[in-house]
């Protein structure tokens, strides 16, 4: 039985942007982590990889990158209210896929080059590489880098054309979901209440997984990766449908202790199946606790979310307007962090530790010192052009829109 709901004012909503900023945080912590985590595939691998951090790194990529597109799409469901069909398509492309072109034509080819290297399989040479890298005049030899068969890659930019197909779907689908139908389906989700709003969104994500998972693994080559896709487009679809609405936002904030006594209980008894088996269990069970961790996980971050983050927090502003340059570059810096730190032989404490830091050092000096000042640069960052004039402050319940890429009605995102 479903209560009725409400929308959300033209408030900011800082809890979005905190959540926003902490997830990208935690990917660029995660794809450190992909260089030291024993047998997980990678471009790169330290000779200290170490076992024990592959059940840290399995706990949290259960849910990182989904409750990243639900965040994405908590943002379309705001700009949604403002924008027509087109006006999603062409404001989301520009701001999306020239990213993407230029963040495969100069940022991602030293992490393949890097690749290339190590396997062997490329001469040294960046400006070479570079050169017939950009021409695609005739192909790598097979596993050279990740892509090597198209003869380009994204790498960590798969998440863009990711969002933009997604974002394309919804917009090109806006009559129905404005319809009446598409409103009594946004009303059932954001009616649901107690034990049903922490149950029943599981109940599509085990249906995919376990109709796909089997015979579509991840690939993140967007042509054949539908298990990810009906499990990503599902959680945008749920942040679509939250965006605009008080009433599960609040239920969520209510649920949040018992969401997270759940979360924990289900990881604990999917590792100790994990741990306790001969081989990989797999079955229904297994999926059924994956799933049930996946938004049981998500429900806490949202709750927890709500109800400490909501406040205009004096960092927020910056995070708003660094996250996605910070996006971009992060990986390309780990390689380049990794091939200055690795000869050192720093051992296993120190190296990470320091590679953390040159990112997070690098994200932040090409962002404020470079990326934010140029006019030239911020639209290839997924950024808006700076106003040449400084423009007379309207009270703050009168903005329109927030410096981007901000959260209030509507919002634009990348």
């Amino acid at each position: 039985m479903t209560t009725a709901t409400t929308h959300l004012p033209d408030a900011r909503r800082h809890d979005i942007d905190a959540l926003r900023a902490l997830a990208f945080l935690f990917v660029i912590v995660y794809h450190v982590g992909m260089y030291y985590v024993a047998d997980w595939p990678w471009h790169l691998k330290s000779p200290h990889a170490a076992d024990w951090l592959q059940w840290p790194m399995r706990v949290l990529n259960l849910w990182r990158m989904d409750l990243v597109f639900l965040i994405s799409g908590v943002s379309l469901g705001f700009l949604s209210r403002g924008q027509g069909t087109w006006g999603l398509l062409r404001s989301r492309g520009v701001r999306l896929m020239l990213p993407l072109a230029f963040g495969m034509a100069v940022i991602v080819p030293y992490q393949a080059y890097a690749q290339g290297v190590a396997n062997g399989m490329v001469a040294p040479g960046f400006g070479t590489f570079l050169l017939r890298y950009l021409s695609m005049a005739e192909p790598w030899p097979k596993r050279a880098f990740d892509g090597a068969e198209f003869g380009i890659t994204w790498n960590h930019l798969w998440y863009l054309p990711y969002l933009f197909t997604y974002t394309a779907l919804v917009a090109l689908t806006l009559p129905l979901w404005n319809s009446a139908a598409g409103q009594w389906m946004r009303r059932r989700f954001n009616g649901l209440r107690g034990w049903k709003l922490l149950l029943l969104p599981v109940l599509p994500l085990l249906a995919w997984t376990m109709l796909l998972a089997s015979h579509f693994p991840p690939t993140h080559n967007l042509v054949r990766d539908f298990h990810l896709h009906s499990l990503y487009f599902t959680m945008f679809l749920y942040g679509y449908w939250m965006g605009v609405d008080t009433g599960v936002w609040q239920e969520l904030e209510r649920l949040r202790r018992v969401s997270l006594a759940l979360a924990v209980a289900v990881i604990a008894t999917f590792i100790a199946l994990r741990v306790g088996a001969k081989g990989p269990p797999s079955g229904l069970l297994m999926d059924a606790l994956r799933m049930l961790y996946l938004w049981l996980a998500v429900a806490t971050i949202l709750g927890h979310g709500h109800r400490y983050l909501n406040r205009p927090w004096p960092w927020l502003r910056w995070a708003n307007e660094s996250v996605y340059p910070w996006y971009v570059l992060h990986q390309t810096l780990i390689i380049v962090g990794v091939t200055l730190l690795a000869p050192l032989a720093l051992g296993p404490v120190l190296e990470p530790a320091l590679l953390v830091a040159l990112t997070l050092l690098g994200c932040w000096l090409l962002t404020d010192g470079l990326v934010r000042r140029s006019n030239w640069l911020r639209p290839l960052f997924g950024l808006k052009l700076r106003r040449r004039a400084a423009q007379p402050r309207q009270p703050a319940s009168a903005e329109a829109l927030p410096p981007e890429p901000g959260w209030r009605s509507p919002s634009p995102r990348a």
